[in-house]
């Protein structure tokens, strides 16, 4: 029970805190952020959360049900705009990739370098 309150108080301090900066980030982000923070400056326990977030995790399909509704709900809107959602789905997919591959040939090649500077600097 404890780590359910601790959960739902993050988020609950998170949305608090959207709404007194006029909502530009939304509050599930600000208390998933400061549960990290305060996870990582060991403020709270990882072992206190996990049974709940465990059981979360778990029953995560029934929090996608009323969206599933809402698609359903609105298929003509989807189909009016599928054109849109397919280039806009396509075109940020091709970004992401190339952007996370850009990035991760940008580290590979810094941990490469490093490494052989301390292979000359131990000969």
């Amino acid at each position: 029970m404890t780590g359910l309150f601790l959960i739902l108080f993050f988020w609950l301090v998170g949305n608090a805190l959207s709404l007194l900066t006029g909502g530009y980030i939304s509050g599930n982000i600000i208390g998933l952020i400061l549960l990290f923070a305060s996870l990582c400056l060991h403020w709270v326990k990882a072992e206190t959360i996990r049974p709940a977030a465990r059981f979360l995790l778990g029953a995560m399909a029934l929090f996608f049900v009323p969206y599933g509704v809402g698609l359903m709900d609105s298929y003509r809107v989807i189909l009016e705009n599928l054109w849109a959602i397919l280039v806009s789905g396509i075109v940020s997919t091709i970004l992401v990739l190339f952007v996370t591959g850009k990035t991760f040939q940008s580290l590979n090649r810094r941990v490469r370098l490093r490494h052989i500077k301390q292979m000359r600097h131990d000969a």
